[in-house]
C-alpha cells in the first residue's frame, strides 16, 4: 500500500489526478456504450470570459451531478463549450485595436475585423475552459463545441430558413433599445433597467394663434427628444383639455407645428396630463404615431449624437444637449419648473451605457407561436423548475412574451442568411451564399448586414452541439438532456427560448429538471461584482485552499434556490473539513501498519461492539441521506450529511472510541475495529467523491482501495467505482443493529458532550483529574453504561465515574440532562467558587454590552429598512444567540454562589 503524506498539498495532486482523469478519457462516453443516459449541456460561458464565483457555483453543481450519476452506472456525458458572445467579443477586440494601433473596426473593414477576432478567439478564448478544468470539471472535453464552429452555425442557419419560410420571422421597423456604445440593437432582457436619480422637466408649449399667449404645460425626463416630437396628446376623458382639440400647438425651438391627438393611452394623473408624443424616441409614443398616422423624426445618429434633424444641436452629445437646450428654454421663458425624478433606466447589458429607445428596422422573431407548446411543457409536468417558485416566473413571462429582436448591427456573429436580389428586388434566404437570384438570375445582390442575436446560436444547444440538423447515434440517445443548472437571470435569455426550441425543431422538451441556484453575494448582501470591488476570484481562493476547498465551501453554504454569502474566510470550512479527512486516512493507515487494506465487510458481527454497530448505522443512513438529497438537488444538505458523519460520527466519536481498542492488547478486537474502520471510511469517500473529487481519488489510491477494486490489472478510479448502496434492514439486524442500540449510543454521545460542556463552562483545565456521575434512566441503561465505563471515562478524561441509579446530590451541583441519564460534575477542589463568578461577572457583563448594541441597531427603522433581509435575519439570529449565552452565564453563576 503506499503511504499517505503527512501533509496534504493540493496543487500538484490536483493538477495529476486531472492529467491522468483526461488522459485515460474516464470523462467521455457516447450512444454505443448503452445504459440510461444522463447529460448535461453547460452554460455555455462567453469566449472572453474568465472564472467568476457564479460560473464556480454552477459548475460545482453540475460537476457534482455528473459525478454522482456516473457512479450510478448511468452513461454520463457533461458536454462543455463556450457561446462566441457577439457584442462582448467584439467590444474587446475593437478596444485593443484602438489601444494598440489606434485605429477602429471601420479602418480594417469587415472581413479583415473578422479575422481578426477569430485570431483573438483563438489566442485568448480558452481561459475559462482551462479555469473550469483547473477546478476538477469533469465534462467530456471530446465533445467541446462553440457556437460559430461549423457544425452550429449550420445549425443556425438551418433555424433561420425554416422560421422565415414560416413567416415567423420577419422584418420591421420598430422602436428597439439601442446601445450608443455598441452601435446595435439589444433585446428588451438585454436592456437591464436600473434606478436613476433624474429630473422632470416642465416645459411650456406655446399654442398657435393664442391671442392671450397661452400654451400647454409638458413633462418629460428627456428634453432632448422634444427636437423629434410631431404632436402632443391629451385624454379624451379629461375636461382640463378640451379646448385644446383641433388646435395646433408650436414646438420650442424649432417652431414647429405639432397636431393635437386624443389618446386614452395618456395618464391624466402624470405630469401635467399633456405628453409629447416622439415616435422615434419612445416605444409608448411611437404606438401613439401608428395609431394617429403620424410620421417619425428620428433626430438622433447611431452613436447618441443629435443628427441634421435636430437642427442647430446637430452633432452634440445626447446628454449634452439635454442641457443646452434646457437652458435655452429657459432663455426663453419656457420652463416652468424642475423636479427631481427617480425612473428606471434602461442600460446596456454588456458596456452598462444608457440605452436608447430608437426607431429601427431590424429582423424579429413571432414569439407568441413557439411559446404556447412551452408553457404547455411545464404545466403539465413534463419540464420541472427547482425551487419550484420559479415556474410562475416563467409562465408569467411566457404569457406575457414580445417579438424577440434577434438583429445586431455588429460584424462579430452569425451574419443573417436574407440577400436582396437589386435586379428584381426578391428577398430570400439560403444557408450559404447563392451563385444567383433564384427569381431573376441576376449576380447583382447582397447579403443583409447584420448578424444575429449571440442567444439565437444558444437557444439551439441542447440539440446543436450533438451535430443536429443531422441526425446522430449520440443525438437520438442523449436528448432530451437531464438538468440544465443555471441561474435566474437567463430564465428568460437563454432557458425559455430553449424549451421553444426543442419543441419546434425536436418535436421534444430539451431537458426535464430545471436547477435554479442562488446568487453570490458578500457579506453584507450585495451582489458580487467587479465594478463594486467585491468579487472573490475563484482561482485565488483555488490556490490558496485547494479546488475541493472551493467547491465543497460553497456548496454546503448555498442552501437549494437561496443567495450565498461569501468572504475568504468561509472557504476555510471546506480546507479544515479535508485536512480532517487526510488525517483520519493517515491515522488509519499507521494503525494497518503495512498490510494491505480491505474494505469489504470482513469483520464478525458477533464481536462487534456497540459503537462498531453505531458507526456502520450512521454510515447506511449517510448514504441514504446523501442520495435522497442529490436527487432532490438539496446539495447542501449532502454537504452537511457528509460533514456531520466524516468530522463528528466518524472521526470526533469512532476515532476517538477505536483508539482505546487499537492500543489495546486484543488483537482479534483490534482487526474487527480496522475492519470497520476500512469498510466505512471507503464508502464515505465514495459518498464525497463528487464534491470533493482530488482529495479522494488520491485517499483511494493512498490507501489501497484502488488496488483492491482492480479488473483484470486495469487501474481503479474512484470516479468510476459504484455509488455506495444502502444496506437492507434485514443485513443491518444480522450485524446487530437495531433502533434501540443506535438510540442508546446515541444518547451516550449526548451525556459525554455534556460532561465535557460542563468542564469548558466551568473553566476546568483539559488535565485536571474530574469525578462524574450518572444517574442513569432505567436499569438497562444503567447495566449498557456499566459496561462501557472505561470508554466513557476515556472521553470524558475522569478520575472517577459513578453509575448510581439513585444518585441525589446533597446540594448544588453543576449536572445535564441526557437521554440517557443525568450526569453530575464534583467541582471540588477544582475550583475557587469566588474567582470563577468574578470571571463570570466579566462574561455577563460583555454579553449584556454586546446584546443591547444588536438590539439598538435592530430597532433602528433606517438599518432594518436598507438593510438585506439576509442581513436582518443574521442580526436577530445573532441576538438570540446572545440572549440564550447570558441566560447560561448567569445560571451557572448563580450555581457557583450556592455551591
Amino acid at each position: 500500500m503506499p503511504e499517505v503524506a503527512k501533509h496534504y498539498d493540493p496543487r500538484p495532486i490536483e493538477e495529476r489526478w486531472y492529467r491522468e482523469w483526461t488522459e485515460r478519457g474516464l470523462f467521455h462516453s457516447d450512444a454505443s456504450r448503452g445504459g440510461k443516459p444522463f447529460c448535461i449541456v453547460i452554460p455555455p460561458p462567453n469566449v472572453t470570459g474568465i472564472l467568476h464565483m457564479g460560473h464556480a457555483l454552477n459548475n460545482a453543481i453540475q460537476d457534482i451531478l455528473v459525478r454522482w450519476r456516473r457512479m450510478q452506472g448511468f452513461n454520463t456525458v457533461w458536454v462543455p463549450g463556450t457561446d462566441h458572445a457577439g457584442i462582448a467579443t467584439q467590444n474587446v477586440v475593437e478596444r485593443a485595436l484602438k489601444k494598440e494601433e489606434h485605429k477602429t473596426r471601420d479602418d480594417l473593414g469587415r472581413e479583415t475585423f473578422v479575422r481578426r477576432v477569430w485570431e483573438w478567439k483563438e489566442q485568448y478564448g480558452s481561459t475559462i475552459i482551462r479555469q473550469l478544468k483547473r477546478i476538477g470539471a469533469s465534462c467530456d472535453w471530446e465533445r467541446e463545441r462553440f457556437t460559430m464552429d461549423e457544425g452550429l452555425s449550420r445549425a443556425v442557419a438551418e433555424v433561420f430558413i425554416r422560421l422565415y419560410e414560416k413567416k415567423l420571422i420577419y422584418r420591421g421597423e420598430y422602436i428597439i433599445n439601442w446601445c450608443p456604445r455598441c452601435r446595435t440593437a439589444l433585446s428588451d432582457e438585454e436592456s437591464e433597467h436600473e434606478d436613476l436619480g433624474g429630473k422632470l422637466y416642465y416645459i411650456r408649449y406655446p399654442i398657435k394663434d393664442s391671442k392671450k399667449k397661452e400654451h400647454v404645460l409638458v413633462a418629460t425626463t428627456r428634453p432632448e427628444t422634444l427636437l423629434g416630437d410631431v404632436a402632443v396628446a391629451i385624454n379624451p376623458r379629461d375636461e382640463r383639455y378640451r379646448h385644446l382639440v383641433g388646435r395646433t400647438v408650436i414646438l420650442p425651438v424649432l417652431q414647429r407645428e405639432l397636431r393635437v391627438v386624443e389618446d386614452d393611452f395618456v395618464d391624466p394623473k402624470f405630469g401635467t396630463g399633456v405628453v409629447k408624443v416622439t415616435p422615434a424616441h419612445d416605444p409608448n409614443d411611437f404606438a401613439i404615431g401608428r395609431r394617429h398616422g403620424l410620421t417619425p423624426i428620428n433626430v438622433m445618429n447611431d452613436d447618441g449624437t443629435m443628427n441634421e434633424a435636430a437642427g442647430p444641436y446637430a452633432g452634440m452629445d445626447r446628454f449634452a444637449c439635454r442641457e443646452e437646450i434646457v437652458e435655452d428654454l429657459r432663455d426663453a421663458g419656457l420652463v416652468e419648473k424642475i423636479e427631481d425624478h427617480d425612473h428606471a433606466v434602461g442600460h446596456c447589458y454588456r458596456c452598462h451605457t444608457m440605452v436608447e429607445p430608437r426607431l429601427s428596422p431590424q429582423w424579429f422573431v413571432k414569439m407568441k407561436p413557439l411559446a404556447r407548446p412551452a408553457i404547455e411543457a411545464v404545466r403539465d409536468g413534463r419540464i420541472r423548475f427547482i425551487p419550484e417558485r420559479w415556474t410562475k416566473v416563467y409562465l408569467d413571462w411566457m404569457e406575457n412574451i414580445r417579438d424577440w429582436c434577434i438583429s445586431r448591427q455588429i460584424w462579430w456573429g452569425h451574419r443573417i442568411p436574407v440577400y436582396y436580389c437589386t435586379a428584381c428586388k426578391k428577398e430570400w434566404a439560403a444557408s450559404s451564399g447563392p451563385a444567383a437570384c433564384p427569381a431573376c438570375g441576376s449576380r447583382d445582390f447582397r447579403q443583409d448586414e447584420d448578424v444575429l442575436d449571440t442567444w439565437f446560436s444558444s437557444w439551439l444547444w441542447p440539440f446543436s452541439v450533438f451535430g443536429w440538423p443531422e441526425k446522430s447515434a449520440d443525438l437520438a440517445f442523449y436528448y432530451p438532456t437531464g438538468t440544465l443548472s443555471t441561474a435566474s437571470e437567463i430564465i428568460f435569455f437563454w432557458v425559455a427560448r430553449m424549451i421553444m426550441a426543442g419543441l419546434e425543431f425536436m418535436g421534444d422538451i430539451p431537458f426535464r429538471e430545471v436547477y435554479i441556484h442562488g446568487t453570490v453575494r458578500d457579506e453584507t448582501g450585495l451582489k458580487m461584482s467587479k465594478s463594486l470591488g467585491n468579487s472573490i476570484d475563484p482561482l485565488a481562493i483555488t490556490e490558496q485552499f485547494s479546488a475541493d476547498a472551493l467547491r465543497f465551501s460553497l456548496i454546503m453554504l448555498t442552501a437549494t434556490g437561496q443567495d450565498v454569502f461569501l468572504s475568504n474566510s468561509k472557504f476555510e470550512i471546506g480546507r479544515n473539513f479535508g485536512t480532517k479527512i487526510w488525517n483520519a486516512a493517515r491515522f488509519i493507515q499507521m494503525q494497518t501498519k503495512g498490510a494491505a487494506a480491505s474494505d469489504a465487510p470482513a469483520f464478525d458481527a458477533a464481536h462487534l461492539a456497540a459503537d462498531d454497530r453505531h458507526i456502520l448505522a450512521r454510515l447506511h443512513a449517510t448514504v441514504s441521506a446523501c442520495t435522497d438529497n442529490l436527487g432532490r438537488y438539496r446539495l447542501n444538505d449532502y454537504a452537511k450529511a457528509l460533514y456531520d458523519f466524516l468530522w463528528h460520527q466518524f472521526c470526533d466519536w469512532y476515532v476517538e472510541y477505536a483508539k482505546q481498542v487499537l492500543y489495546g492488547p486484543d488483537e482479534a478486537r483490534r482487526r474487527d475495529v480496522l475492519a470497520v474502520m476500512h469498510y466505512v471510511f471507503s464508502r464515505a469517500l465514495r459518498l464525497l467523491h463528487p464534491i470533493m473529487p482530488f482529495l479522494t481519488e488520491e485517499l483511494w489510491h493512498g490507501m489501497g482501495y484502488a488496488a483492491l477494486h482492480a479488473k483484470d490489472g486495469a487501474a481503479s478510479y474512484i470516479m468510476t467505482e459504484a455509488w455506495p448502496e444502502a444496506r437492507p434492514d434485514e443485513d443491518l439486524h444480522e450485524w446487530g443493529i437495531t433502533p434501540e442500540l443506535v438510540g442508546y449510543v446515541d444518547g451516550r454521545h449526548d451525556l459525554v458532550r455534556i460532561g465535557r460542556t460542563l468542564r469548558a463552562d466551568y473553566g476546568i483545565p483539559p488535565g485536571a483529574k474530574v469525578r462524574f456521575t450518572i444517574r442513569p434512566v432505567n436499569a438497562a441503561t444503567a447495566a449498557s453504561l456499566e459496561a462501557d465505563r472505561e470508554t466513557i471515562m476515556a472521553l470524558l478524561k475522569a478520575e472517577a465515574l459513578a453509575i448510581d441509579p439513585g444518585f441525589a446530590p446533597a446540594g448544588a451541583m453543576p449536572s445535564g440532562l441526557s437521554p440517557v441519564g443525568t450526569i453530575f460534575l464534583s467541582l471540588e477542589g477544582l475550583v475557587d467558587a469566588a474567582k470563577e463568578v468574578e470571571r463570570l461577572n466579566g462574561q455577563v457583563a460583555e454579553v449584556e454590552q454586546n446584546l443591547e448594541k444588536l438590539a439598538r441597531k435592530l430597532d433602528n427603522l433606517d438599518f432594518v429598512t436598507r438593510a438585506p433581509p439576509e442581513v436582518i435575519e443574521q442580526h436577530r439570529a445573532r441576538k438570540t444567540e446572545l440572549a440564550e449565552k447570558l441566560e447560561k452565564l448567569r445560571k451557572l453563576r448563580e450555581m457557583l454562589k450556592t455551591a
